[in-house]
């Protein structure tokens, strides 16, 4: 019998801490602190950081602009996968880490589409004068998913030390920088942060079981 990859229980267990988490935002002290009157759950919790923070506006529009680069990454992996695909004349042909990818793609997005429709909270400030849903915080999402399969994919094919090494802590800076940075920026409550946290380290977990990279080494 094929043993079950940790990833697999590691992304059940951090998806259904995002369900609870998600679930106790919506219910538990929930306050009209927001603009206009919105309500958000943990208004304590929430008030109190943003208080800490404060609003900074050019940091928004610097995380902004840098949430581009994870964009790029996930264009250039579909790029290589429909090289391969192209090349191999054969969908199935294409690397199963590659057709992996583009499934977690897709639920990234879908992840996103769904929170922006079934809006749990609001932004602590308006955006051009309207409200913005803003749980859970997107660019915490895609920094957190896109970064992170990006570097396991780049460990299968770059084998110097050197080079792997820089790679890594690159990545590890850039994300850091997104989601502190987003919440300092004050444009995101906390709770919003540990959500987009949960959800990532799930659906990473769920696409290295996938892939089978946990089997191989990567």
């Amino acid at each position: 019998m094929k043993k079950t990859p940790k990833n697999f229980y590691t992304s059940l267990g951090a998806l259904a801490l995002f369900a609870l988490w998600t679930a106790a935002v919506s219910r538990i002290d929930v306050q009209p602190i927001g603009p206009n009157g919105s309500t958000v759950g943990f208004a304590a919790l929430n008030g109190f950081v943003h208080s800490l923070t404060g609003v900074h506006w050019s940091l928004y529009v610097i995380t902004d602009w840098l949430g581009l680069i994870p964009v790029c990454v996930m264009l250039s992996f579909a790029l290589l996968g429909l090289t391969q695909w192209i090349r191999r004349k054969r969908l199935f042909r294409v690397d199963r880490s590659i057709l992996a990818l583009g499934g977690f793609y897709l639920a990234v997005l879908a992840a996103y589409l769904f929170f922006e429709q079934y809006v749990v909270n609001y932004r602590p400030v308006l955006v051009n004068g309207c409200l913005e849903a803003s749980y859970p915080s997107s660019t915490t999402l895609l920094a957190l998913t896109v970064m992170p399969t990006a570097w396991m994919q780049l460990r299968i094919h770059i084998k110097h030390p050197v080079l792997n090494q820089g790679l890594s802590l690159a990545i590890t800076v850039f994300m850091a920088f997104m989601v502190i940075g987003r919440l300092i920026s004050g444009v995101h409550w906390i709770t919003d942060i540990i959500g987009g946290t949960l959800l990532s380290i799930g659906l990473v977990s769920l696409y290295a079981s996938a892939a089978g990279l946990e089997q191989t080494g990567h």
